[in-house]
């Protein structure tokens, strides 16, 4: 056998000796943390006692490997003597050494064929990403050349748009009112001219789906004014009062022509300061866009409304002049069809709150309203209805935890509560819980229904307390059963009058 300098060597079995890859320089080709030297050359070593040895160096941009066959009790110029006689393992592992120019890892092992082949490097090593291929650098380059050119324009055209937008004339919005607050005596400010001052109103709200409320108007002062003659709308009279607001009749303009201003009637809820939540809960479910149904009541907008005085909050809805349908039983008999009408409205209304997809199957978040009672649907006409007051309603939204759920705490109004929320047994855990609690509000309202219907026989008049008196809950435990079985045999009765009915109408016709 010959060594790779050509010179005689001693004769041995094959198997004594190792094979090593050999070269002087190669360039390795890199994959994650392994090397391999890319040497095409192999040698058998001259001794059995000879191991395999790779040396990686960097300098600069360069990246070679020198593969060898070599004696461990043999100096090796730049690598540590006792770092050699270490090299026993069957695996190729690069350890660093020190270099006066640029990076040297070294690596030795023995007993398998061409081992210095597979250089391993430590993950954790800091300069591994020069082992890369220098293809690579190629590649990423180009790779990020695109993204780079994409930051530059978006950045010039965002310069651009910021620099000139003040020169873009200013598109006209439709505004739904304006509100200003007027100072009450005292003379006219002016400016230094003796002409009025005029100021820019700038009141910025949120867009709630369906108008723009931003104002930006020149207005002047005029203490002389009143406050509606400034509104686009104008209160007329207070047509209810709940817990939360005040509820009124308003006049909206509409257009104007041949100096004739024309207006259309609208529903304005008039919040005061203390139930900014209120207002603000109401406004978040109207703003979502999924949540728009013919069986909820139609929201038109809603505004902040300053004052130096008092503060209010201002929530606008479409006005239905039959009142809400507590008021329409306590003065109504309802038939039969206008029963099924209107409890077909309310149920397909509550359907679409509580359904995690709008009817055209677009995905929406289910809302419980958690107040559900007569006087929380408005009556459009006698056969349509929809729900209103969105005040204590909730998104059940599945990011929300059980704590979030508990501290919404036990709403709604005694006598339309199911029996978990008043006894507090709800399972918070359990998002359908919420809506189940507002089909019972809802069976509740049908039974008062039911009790004003002329198919019935008896019927039946109903009295609202204005407030409930002290130990409300507890008297609505205790007549809990009672109502339940008041209504089953309201609804059995029902059943009854309309198997009669239509006997009756098959027999006519025939």
């Amino acid at each position: 056998m010959f060594s790779p300098s050509g010179l005689p060597g001693a004769v041995h079995s094959l198997g004594a000796y190792v094979l090593c890859k050999w070269c002087d320089a190669s360039t390795p080709r890199c994959k994650d943390h392994i090397c391999f030297s890319n040497c095409n050359l192999t040698s058998t070593c001259e001794s059995d006692t000879e191991i395999c040895v790779s040396i990686w160096r960097k300098t600069n941009d360069s990246v070679k490997v020198q593969t060898m066959c070599h004696d461990p009790k043999v100096p090796l110029d730049g690598v540590d003597p006792a770092l050699l006689l270490n090299f026993t393992s069957r695996k190729c592992a690069m350890v660093h050494q020190p270099s006066v120019k640029g990076t040297m890892m070294v690596c030795g092992c023995q007993g398998e064929e061409e081992c210095n082949d597979r250089l391993i490097f430590s993950k954790g090593f800091s300069g591994f990403s020069g082992l890369q291929n220098k293809d690579v650098i190629g590649v990423v380059v180009i790779s990020l050349v695109p993204l780079v050119l994409i930051v530059i324009v978006a950045t010039a055209a965002f310069y651009f748009y910021r620099i000139r937008r003040h020169d873009w004339p200013s598109k006209p919005t439709p505004e739904l009112y304006q509100a200003l607050a007027v100072p009450h005596g005292g003379p006219v400010p002016r400016d230094e001219g003796g002409e009025k001052r005029r100021e820019d109103l700038d009141i910025e709200q949120e867009d709630f789906h369906t108008k723009e409320l931003s104002l930006r108007n020149d207005i002047s002062y005029r203490s002389d004014l009143q406050r509606d003659d400034l509104l686009s709308i104008k209160l007329d009279q207070m047509v209810g009062k709940g817990r939360f607001a005040e509820v009124w009749r308003a006049r909206q303009l509409h257009s104007e022509k041949g100096g004739v201003n024309r207006y259309k009637t609208v529903a304005v809820k008039v919040f005061p300061s203390k139930e900014y939540a209120s207002w603000k809960n109401e406004c978040s479910i109207f703003s979502d866009s999924t949540l728009h149904h013919d069986n909820l009541v139609q929201f038109l907008g809603a505004e902040e409304i300053p004052s130096s005085t008092l503060q209010t909050y201002w929530l606008v809805l479409a006005y239905y002049s039959l009142g809400n349908l507590q008021d329409f039983l306590t003065s109504n008999i309802v038939s039969w069809e206008e029963l099924i009408a209107l409890a077909g409205c309310i149920a397909k209304g509550l359907a679409h709150l509580h359904s995690d997809t709008t009817t055209n199957g677009i995905p929406k978040v289910p809302v419980a309203h958690r107040d559900i009672k007569s006087s929380n649907v408005v009556v459009k006409n006698r056969k349509e209805c929809a729900l209103c007051d969105f005040g204590l309603a909730l998104r059940l939204d599945l990011s929300l935890t059980v704590d979030d759920y508990a501290n919404s705490g036990q709403v709604g109004t005694a006598r339309y509560m199911a029996p978990e929320v008043l006894e507090s047994r709800v399972n918070l855990e359990d998002l359908e819980a919420f809506k189940q609690m507002d089909v019972y509000s809802m069976a509740m309202v049908l039974w008062e229904m039911a009790s004003r219907c002329d198919v019935i026989g008896v019927i039946c008049s109903i009295k609202f307390k204005s407030k409930a008196s002290g130990g409300c809950e507890q008297r609505v435990l205790q007549t809990m059963r009672l109502v339940q079985t008041q209504y089953v045999e309201t609804v059995h009765r029902v059943s009854v009058a309309k198997e009669l009915h239509s006997r009756l109408t098959s027999q006519s016709t025939s």
